[in-house]
């Protein structure tokens, strides 16, 4: 995400003291139902997130904490089931020309937003625009540059979007894509209401938003604790709500966090921490979740670090840093099978993963080999002799402490060099020096999608100049077979040239694979109805109690 900074927060579980707790938690079992009726419908979820990175504007928020926000307070034209198969939400439908450069775009009778305004062909058209426009400076504007006028290095205009009537546009594409009605599932597409270019910074605390939820107030987000939000009766779309609402509480320990679920004050946890994972099955027997899901684990290495930039130096310390690497004990021992370790550079959870992933070129580089590694580090240190001390930064209030201590132990036996975890005290200061590329060493990096795609695991974090290209890796093949699968007929040749891209990348290593993640969710056992869908967040809108 070129500004687009969805580097994975997935697993870092940020914010205020468990203490406060009560600021925007239900608290007891049974507080989530205030009415003490016993209705299902009334009840609010309680479960834990992350503090935003950024005001709550869809199109600047591209970490997961604000994502799960977003997600819950805007709907798109379509969403996703709990399989990643996309489904109408606004749209009554998104329609294809003969060779997908156009796409015809027909709303639902009487969207609304919060605010009682209509949500029309306009909502999107000037929410995109407006996004996709270089002075607006917003992290996920990337996601518009197949559309025709997109500019990423002058303000311009979506000629692409026309408006039809109230409920019609259309939108014309640069290239063609077969998965547009995928692309356009991503939050960054969401419409926006009139009330946003009044005043955007008032908006990014308080938002107006169209989807299955809403803010409790306008005071409803308290920075550092949690956000209350409850059910949004006017929302027509695939999402709609069981529940009374959903108040998320920001944790800075995930061990407050499992033992408040244990406690029953806490309804679901979407991460074990690593100090339960022996024990999570035992203590919640009928109400656990472990499965794979869209989240890849790695460490990036900046491209302009000593020892590491681009050509055959930084190439051989690259490959061997990743042969020194015991992902299989790592796994299994510090993880319990909750994790998978790496073949590639997506996860298995997209279809077709095992004909195209498993056996990418060259990914015998992911396996332990510590002759090979040795021999590697030696050949670079022949071109120039690396002194000094390999770091792997990391953010404390996440679950990472424990395996960057493992994967930097594994890189100091068995290649001889100083190495050691580098903690940063929370996930936004980590991602402010990645972004202003202040980083003196790796830091752990990973990627949880937004859409169920190779394309998005792959550009958004690879192709030159993306929003989520912390390690500013930059490579003409990995660009054009980006663009050239993007623009693929059928999903057999994107396919084709995606895994060109990929083969590239794993001779390259801009980052090092890791380990894809399983969803390991817990809940208390009084909630019912809960499922976690293919990018391991719960779907919040099904949960009753």
């Amino acid at each position: 995400m070129k500004t687009n900074r969805k580097a994975l927060a997935a697993l870092s579980i940020v914010a205020a003291s468990a203490l406060a707790l009560t600021a925007c938690s239900s608290g007891s079992k049974d507080s989530g139902n205030e009415s003490g009726s016993g209705d299902a419908a009334a009840a609010v979820i309680t479960t834990n997130g992350t503090e935003p990175q950024n005001p709550l504007i869809p199109s600047n928020t591209t970490e997961v904490g604000g994502g799960k926000i977003i997600n819950l307070i805007f709907a798109g034209l379509t969403s996703f089931d709990a399989s990643g198969a996309p489904q109408m939400d606004q749209a009554e439908s998104v329609t294809p020309n003969a060779d997908n450069t156009q796409y015809t775009v027909k709303l639902k009778e009487g969207l609304k937003f919060t605010d009682g305004t209509p949500v029309t062909a306009d909502s999107f058209i000037k929410a995109w625009t407006w996004s996709a426009k270089l002075g607006n400076a917003q992290s996920a504007s990337y996601f518009f540059d197949n559309i025709k006028g997109y500019n990423a290095e002058k303000d311009a205009e979506l000629t692409g979007l026309k408006k039809v009537s109230d409920t019609e546009f259309t939108v014309d594409l640069i290239n063609p894509e077969s998965d547009f009605t995928k692309r356009i599932g991503y939050s960054a597409f969401v419409p926006l209401p009139e009330s946003f270019y009044k005043d955007t910074k008032a908006f990014g605390e308080s938002p107006v938003g169209n989807g299955s939820y809403k803010l409790a107030s306008e005071k409803a987000w308290t920075h550092n604790k949690g956000i209350e939000l409850v059910t949004n009766p006017d929302y027509k779309g695939a999402r709609v709500a069981k529940n009374g609402g959903v108040n998320i509480t920001f944790y800075t320990n995930e061990d407050a966090a499992y033992a408040d679920v244990q406690g029953q004050n806490l309804d679901v946890l979407d991460t074990v921490p690593a100090s339960a994972l022996k024990n999570y099955e035992s203590d919640f027997p009928d109400s656990k979740t472990n499965k794979a899901a869209a989240v890849f684990q790695s460490f990036t290495i900046p491209q302009y670090l000593e020892h590491f930039k681009p050509g055959e130096e930084g190439q051989l310390r690259r490959q061997a840093l990743s042969l020194a690497i015991d992902r299989d004990t790592i796994t299994d021992k510090i993880f319990q099978g909750t994790r998978q370790p790496a073949k590639d550079f997506t996860s298995p959870a997209l279809e077709g993963w095992e004909t195209w992933g498993k056996t990418v070129a060259g990914n015998d580089v992911f396996s332990l080999n510590v002759e090979k590694a040795k021999e590697l580090w030696a050949k670079a240190d022949a071109i120039s002799k690396y002194e000094g001390k390999f770091t792997i930064s990391y953010n404390a209030d996440g679950p990472h402490e424990e395996w960057v201590t493992a994967v930097t132990n594994s890189l100091k036996q068995n290649l001889g060099i100083e190495a050691e975890p580098k903690a940063y005290a929370s996930f936004k200061q980590l991602l402010d020096d990645e972004n202003n590329d202040k980083m003196t060493g790796a830091f752990r990096s990973g990627w949880q999608a937004d859409y169920p795609a190779m394309y998005n695991f792959l550009a958004p974090l690879y192709q030159t100049g993306a929003s989520s290209n912390y390690g500013r890796y930059t490579s003409k093949v990995v660009d054009n077979a980006l663009k050239a699968g993007s623009a693929a007929k059928t999903p057999e040749e994107a396919t084709a040239e995606y895994t060109k891209a990929q083969a590239e990348l794993v001779k390259d290593l801009p980052a090092i694979p890791l380990w894809y993640q399983n969803v390991t969710g817990v809940w208390n056992p009084d909630v019912k109805n809960v499922e976690f869908g293919w990018d391991s967040v719960a779907l919040y809108h099904e949960i009753t109690k």
